[in-house]
Formats: C-alpha cells, sequence, structure tokens
C-alpha cells in the first residue's frame, strides 16, 4: 500500500484583531443598553436583565485574550454586533475562496508542489458559504487545479476527516496528491450578545498538501502512522441554521440559527471521550504517550487541553508538548487543531512523533498519529 505524507501546510490570518478588552467594551454597552431598554419588563420578572461580561472572566473561562476576525468594526458597534461581510457577485471569488487560496499557497510552495501536481481538493470546513456549486470547486478553479474536489463538513473534526479522506484518496491511486484546506469564519455564526460565548470563536483558514510519500521532495514531511475517527450524536453543540428555515417562519431569527452549546455538559463529555481514543490509538500502535513529542489539539478552550493531556500523560503537559495558539486566535473550529501544527512543527527533528486531534460538534473526534521524516 502506498505510504501518504503530509508535505506542505498554510495558514491564512485576517489583518484585523479585536482584544478581549475591546469584545468586553461593546457588549457591555449593549447589556446596559437592552436592561435600560427593557427595565419595566425586567422589573415584572418578564425578562431577564442581561449580566456584564469581563475580560478577565473570558479569559479566565477559555484561555483566550484575543482574535482574529474578518470584520472588526460590524462585531464591536453594539447596534450590530455581527461581522459586516457584504455580497459579492457571482463573477468574484467568494470570500472563503479567496482564504482558501490563500492558504493554500503557502501549503503548496512548504510541499514544493504546483497546481498540475494536484488532482483533488477538499473544502472541510464548519461553515459552508453556500450549499451549491461547492466551495471546492471554485478554489480548484482559483488555483487551475485538474481533477476533482468537494466540500464536506464535520464540524471542529472536518480537518482530521478531511485528512483521512484525502489519504484514502491517494492510497486508492484517485488522486496523487491532494490539497485540503479549511477556511472558517467562525465570527459569522457566533451569538455576540450570549454572555457565555461571545468571545469563543475566531476566523482563519488552513490547508494541508498530502501526496504519495514516493513523489514527496518537501523538506518538512511528515508519514501518516495511523488515523483514527469516531462520532457520537449529541445536541450539546448544535446550530440549527438551513436551507429549511424559510419553511418554518416562526423560527426565523431564533438564537437557535446560531452557535449554541452547553458548556459544561461539552466539557464533560468529551475530555475523556478524546483522551481515551487517542490512547488507545497509541496503545494500538504499540506507541506510549510518552514518547510522543507534541500534542497538537484542536483549539476551543485551554482546560479542555490541559485535562485530556493530564490524563494521557499522568502529569501536565509543557507547552511545548501541547502548544496552545488560541490565546490569540481563539476558537477556528477545524482550522486550530492544523494553526497549532503548522506554526509548531519545524523545531521537532526526524523520528519525532505527533498527534493532530480535534473535537467538537456531532460529537467528532478525529485523532492522527504522524512521524516526522
Amino acid at each position: 500500500m502506498k505510504q501518504v505524507v503530509i508535505s506542505g501546510t498554510g495558514l491564512y490570518t485576517p489583518s484585523q484583531s479585536i482584544s478581549n478588552e475591546e469584545l468586553v467594551t461593546a457588549f457591555n454597552t449593549w447589556a446596559r443598553q437592552y436592561n435600560a431598554d427593557n427595565a419595566e419588563a425586567i422589573a415584572r420578572g418578564e425578562l431577564a436583565e442581561q449580566p456584564e461580561s469581563s475580560a478577565e472572566f473570558i479569559l479566565k473561562a477559555s484561555g483566550i485574550r484575543s482574535r482574529f476576525v474578518i470584520d472588526k468594526e460590524g462585531i464591536l458597534d453594539p447596534q450590530r454586533m455581527a461581522p459586516r461581510i457584504p455580497e459579492r457577485s457571482n463573477d468574484e471569488p467568494g470570500i472563503l475562496c479567496e482564504m482558501a487560496v490563500a492558504a493554500a499557497r503557502q501549503a503548496l510552495e512548504r510541499a514544493c508542489k504546483s497546481a498540475a501536481d494536484i488532482d483533488m481538493v477538499i473544502v472541510a470546513c464548519s461553515n459552508l458559504q453556500r450549499p451549491y456549486p461547492a466551495i471546492a470547486i471554485e478554489v480548484q478553479q482559483a488555483l487551475g487545479i485538474d481533477g476533482y474536489a468537494y466540500d464536506m463538513n464535520v464540524a471542529c473534526s472536518s480537518a482530521t476527516f478531511g485528512i483521512q479522506n484525502a489519504a484514502n484518496a491517494i492510497r486508492s491511486g484517485q488522486a496523487r496528491a491532494v490539497l485540503m484546506v479549511n477556511p472558517e469564519i467562525c465570527t459569522g455564526h457566533l451569538n455576540f450578545r450570549d454572555r457565555d460565548s461571545h468571545f469563543i470563536f475566531g476566523d482563519a483558514c488552513t490547508a494541508v498538501v498530502l501526496e504519495d510519500a514516493a513523489l514527496a521532495s518537501s523538506a518538512h514531511q511528515w508519514q501518516g502512522v495511523d488515523s483514527t475517527l469516531k462520532t457520537v450524536f449529541s445536541n450539546n453543540i448544535r446550530n440549527n441554521f438551513g436551507f429549511l428555515n424559510r419553511c418554518a417562519e416562526e423560527g426565523i431569527g431564533a438564537g437557535d440559527k446560531l452557535f449554541v452549546q452547553e458548556g459544561r455538559k461539552v466539557f464533560k463529555d468529551v475530555c475523556p471521550m478524546v483522551a481515551q481514543i487517542i490512547g488507545e490509538q497509541l496503545q494500538a500502535n504499540q506507541l506510549e504517550p510518552a514518547q510522543v513529542s507534541r500534542f497538537w489539539l484542536h483549539q476551543a478552550n485551554l482546560s479542555m487541553n490541559q485535562l485530556i493531556t493530564r490524563r494521557l500523560l499522568g502529569r501536565e503537559a509543557t507547552a511545548e508538548e501541547a502548544p496552545v495558539i488560541l490565546d490569540t486566535y481563539a476558537n477556528t473550529s477545524s482550522a486550530g487543531s492544523i494553526i497549532a501544527f503548522h506554526l509548531n512543527q519545524d523545531d521537532l527533528a526526524a523520528g519525532a512523533l505527533g498527534v493532530i486531534s480535534s473535537f467538537g460538534a456531532g460529537y467528532s473526534v478525529g485523532s492522527v498519529i504522524l512521524r516526522r521524516l
């Protein structure tokens, strides 16, 4: 069977960033105005008073200090509190395509590949700009890639599931090399008027080139040792926005059409599940957690990652063993673990082992063991 390697990664980071302090100022301005406008209803118990947020609360709850965003002005406008992303004509590249192409060019360069070397494009992310034509086919056209392309969505695990699909295509002979990209505009589905989650997400895009090891020439090669995928249905992370919304007028604009999460339940359910899956995967490959030089975990919550690595290692992981990027990027859904991988891989020597693991809505968990070549 053909050996598959990751030979290049890329990252697109928006130019704008929002600090916790800036986000809190906008949120508290809105909360105070809401409470003033609804004072009588609040006094009668018909509406709940909106509590204020704080930078300290956000940092303690998540480990996030700031986040990159596509549009800062719209998010920080207390009258709007949502990014302003104007529609483009059908003749212009869509914004997800634009982000994907930027990350893809970097990944192709690191992989020492051109568009002519790629036979397949996967766009794997939590939120697609439209149902059709596929964003992946648009990216394929923009880069001048022959072959085929498709979109897929497994929420925060989209990248690891995309890596598995790409590897399968290469092993089966359907593709020599695959470009897998993860454009995430998470601020587009975030309720910035919900104190418990208004700080969670940021925007970014990552790209990964996978190819037949026999054709690889990059200095950044990682051999795929093993991958494990797992899904378990749960309503604890949910977004009910979809094409059927127009068929039920009573639900239009309701809060469940944005990101909704039962945070404590997610923490309780997901952390042990992820630790168990990674532990069993390592054991099946005759490996111990202590042999893993680096864990590139999904970047959703610092406490989650600390608990998972503590269960695996039996101690606190160092910053080198489990790098954190969510302090400046926040949760970028499927892009998070790949950002951590992209920014924290070049210092590892040949033979070093690493694990990319993602987890989120579904529930979904993806874990990929890699060895540096």
